[in-house]
């Protein structure tokens, strides 16, 4: 259940300007993927490098990878060389795209209920809340964090019911990089990836 809101909280982002408010880049966000899905999700959900590649169309130029990287490694962030940074960038979204990836197939724009924006557009940070409607009719509160960049709003956080999942990914990965060290996360994100090629 979670991986489908997740999705669609991922999915449901998009910014290319400041014009916009918060919650018009969520709303065009959700348009221009029920556009990229209409009529495709037998298609897609056979051709799992269609729906990466669909999905990274709709989600990379909007998702700020390296600020979402840097709030997951948290204070290993600091420690780790460029070299690193870059390459736990790359894995992080691969891996976070490929796990979410059916999750997109689920998608329905009717399902999403966006709330009256209550942030401070001048911060640098807000949030965007909404409602994500399930099968069964449970209605779950899903907020978006988005940062101010020079290209606009860009995602970089989903809470789901008050669980983060940046606070989520820092969690579970915090404990495996103090066991093995930064370069065995980064390989074992990289071959999960290859696998699924």
């Amino acid at each position: 259940m979670n991986r489908i809101i997740v999705t669609l909280a991922f999915a449901f982002l998009a910014s290319t300007s400041f014009a916009q408010t918060p919650n018009d880049v969520v709303q065009s966000a959700g348009d221009e993927l029920a556009v990229a899905l209409e009529g495709r999700k037998e298609e897609l959900a056979e051709n799992r490098a269609e729906l990466y590649a669909v999905i990274d169309k709709i989600l990379l130029p909007r998702f700020d990878r390296r600020y979402a990287a840097q709030l997951v490694l948290g204070r290993h962030w600091r420690t780790a060389t460029a070299a690193q940074r870059d390459k736990f960038i790359d894995v992080f979204y691969g891996s976070l795209l490929r796990k979410y990836a059916d999750g997109v197939l689920e998608f329905n724009q009717d399902r999403v209920d966006l709330l009256p924006f209550r942030d401070d557009e001048a911060k640098e940070r807000v949030t965007v809340k909404s409602i994500v409607q399930l099968d069964d009719g449970t209605k779950v509160p899903v907020n978006y964090g988005m940062v101010r960049r020079d290209a606009g709003w860009l995602m970089f956080d989903v809470t789901i019911e008050g669980i983060s999942y940046v606070r989520n990914f820092r969690t579970e990965l915090n404990a495996e990089i103090q066991a093995k060290g930064l370069d065995a996360v980064i390989a074992r994100l990289a071959d999960e990836m290859a696998a699924e090629q």
